[in-house]
């Protein structure tokens, strides 16, 4: 397994335009968010001190959301192409079983959306540093950290579900275009999700991902919103409004987006292995 995972991460960071095509999504919401949304936003925000802080980081949670979604569904596109060009026909005939070549395939695409989140976090955070004098504390550091690993894992089992049928580049292809070009708004950069109507604050609700930029704003936005708002009902209005808590019937709070992330990956790591698990079962009893 650890072979198949080399190689897959080998092939992925050898493919230099590859890798620049797999940030397209957040390098466009980092674009967009210097050259129009920042501005606009900020405009309407009349009176509010740390505006700098709050909508920096507000948009670095939701690059490195969509950094983790982009990045490992791009790498998942190595398992379409050995699908296409019969690579999957010939591991099946090593003593690799299905079990461990389908894992060595999410280990690649999780390490890799680790990977490209931390390089993501650094170039943000040193842009901002040097433009608007913003730096993270320890304590916000580590748990980024962590949910780096959380964003990684559950972005590449939701994205191995809907590349599972795929048996071709082209449709790969179409399907990385769609995800790419949504993922910015399904997680709330483009367009706060508090502004949107119902409807389409729902499909976000819906949208792994939304948990993951709600994570990130809540570590990263907390104390800087703690300063800014001395009334509790500014504090909720603003979370809802950007996004930072995700709204069902009261404000999701940290540790309840942390047990939905995990319940999450719980489900879509059983969706995503059983069929393995069973073709590993049946395998064993074939050479048995």
């Amino acid at each position: 397994m650890l072979a198949m995972v080399k190689r897959n991460m080998m092939l992925y960071f050898r493919n230099r335009s590859g890798v620049i095509f797999s940030l397209l999504g957040a390098l466009i919401s980092f674009v967009l968010y210097l050259v129009f949304l920042k501005k606009g936003i900020s405009s309407n925000w009349v009176g509010i001190s740390h505006k700098n802080q709050l909508l920096d980081t507000w948009l670095i949670s939701g690059t490195l959301a969509i950094t983790g979604i982009t990045t490992t569904l791009t790498a998942l596109s190595q398992m379409v192409k050995d699908k296409e060009q019969h690579v999957l026909e010939d591991l099946s005939l090593t003593d690799a079983g299905p079990m461990s070549i389908r894992f060595g395939y999410l280990l690649s695409a999780t390490l890799i959306g680790i990977i490209m989140q931390l390089i993501m976090l650094v170039l943000m955070g040193l842009y901002f540093n040097v433009t608007d004098k913003i730096s993270f504390q320890m304590s916000q550091v580590v748990p980024t950290l962590g949910i780096m690993v959380l964003s990684a894992i559950l972005a590449t089992l939701v994205n191995a579900i809907l590349v599972n049928r795929l048996k071709s580049v082209d449709s790969f292809g179409r399907l990385t275009t769609i995800i790419g070009t949504a993922s910015g708004f399904l997680v709330g950069t483009y367009i706060p999700i508090g502004s949107l109507p119902t409807f389409a604050q729902t499909i976000m609700k819906v949208t792994p991902g939304s948990y993951i930029a709600s994570l990130y704003r809540q570590v990263l936005m907390n104390d800087t919103i703690k300063d800014t708002f001395q009334q509790e009902s500014a504090v909720r209005y603003f979370n809802r409004l950007m996004g930072v808590q995700i709204k069902w019937s009261s404000l999701l709070s940290l540790a309840g987006t942390y047990s939905l992330v995990v319940a999450l990956i719980v489900i879509t790591f059983i969706i995503v292995l059983v069929p393995s698990f069973i073709a590993q079962k049946q395998r064993q009893k074939l050479l048995n």
